[in-house]
């Protein structure tokens, strides 16, 4: 199969195109033909080698972790799927080896749920990591509650677009830190932008006087030391980008595949009470360039890869 890969820790630039073996189906797992696969911000992290204390790396590397695509073939164990199902998923597993951006990925059934008819294929790719981590932060760290008000930030951003909308829907105010040209962006989600930068802290005191109920931080340093400032007395905070989360007296969140809560997405998604926002689209073999656009920071939703171009 066609797959992109990398034999060791470095820039975009050990990124290879080319034939890989094709994967092998456990029996808890299916081979799925590839769509689509989202690029995020943990794939460059993974490719420079900032995970190896956590996750071993088993070279060549396929990088990625978000799919949507098809099953062709379901492994010895599996009736959650059948050939033809159209599925997304969030396929990590405790190494990297063996992800999404190829033609074809055996996903295990832990780390899949049947894709939104209402989506594309490049759009639905994009839920399953930043919909996962925002639902598993919003929801069980946080525990956030309606009537609260909600701290987001990069609200704009992949994760953060997504936590916007899923806060909303539970009955939050939300309030969502972005650059001055996504703020309508951030209003058609139904947050309230605020421009990060100088003087974050004390916009954010003029807009919540009392403090934050909960803060989500998706970017570290600075926008995590202000979260910290701007909480209510009893406030929450949790951070995905910065350890330092434990210092401010917050927690440190990593999400995790879950079938149930991908389905759940998934059906929010059905109804239209999420979106995911498509800012770009690249071929399989210019995977190297949206690694170096995503790695800028200043992507509008998602950047995805597309592995088969059929509509």
């Amino acid at each position: 199969m066609k797959a992109i890969s990398y034999s060791r820790y470095g820039s975009a630039d050990v990124l290879e195109y080319g034939e890989r073996p094709d994967p092998k189906v456990g029996p808890d797992s299916v081979l799925v033909k590839v769509r689509a696969a989202a690029v995020n911000p943990v794939d460059w992290k993974a490719r420079e080698g900032y995970l190896q204390a956590g996750l071993e790396a088993v070279f060549p590397v396929i990088p990625g972790w978000d799919v949507s695509g098809v099953v062709v073939q379901p492994g010895a164990a599996v009736d959650e799927f059948a050939v033809g199902d159209e599925v997304i998923g969030y396929v990590r597993e405790d190494f990297l080896s063996r992800g999404t951006f190829a033609e074809y990925v055996a996903a295990p059934v832990r780390t899949l749920a049947r894709k939104p008819l209402s989506l594309s294929f490049e759009e639905a790719a994009g839920l399953p990591l930043c919909g996962l981590t925002a639902h598993q932060v919003l929801f069980r760290t946080l525990k956030v509650q309606e009537g609260e008000t909600v701290l987001i930030h990069a609200a704009a951003g992949g994760v953060g677009s997504l936590a916007v909308q899923l806060a909303r829907h539970a009955g939050c105010r939300v309030v969502g830190t972005a650059g001055p040209h996504n703020h309508d962006f951030v209003r058609q989600l139904g947050g309230e932008p605020v421009e990060y930068g100088d003087g974050l802290a004390s916009r954010l005191r003029d807009l919540v006087p009392g403090g934050f109920d909960a803060a989500f931080d998706t970017v570290g340093g600075e926008a995590l030391r202000v979260s910290a400032e701007t909480l209510a007395p009893d406030g929450r905070l949790a951070s995905i980008a910065d350890a330092e989360v434990f210092s401010h007296g917050g927690r440190y969140a990593f999400v995790r595949p879950d079938a149930a809560d991908l389905t759940h997405l998934a059906g929010l998604a059905e109804q239209g009470i999420v979106s995911v926002h498509v800012d770009r689209v690249f071929p399989l073999e210019r995977a190297a360039d949206a690694h170096r656009l995503n790695q800028e920071g200043r992507t509008r939703g998602k950047i995805v890869v597309a592995v088969d171009g059929e509509s």
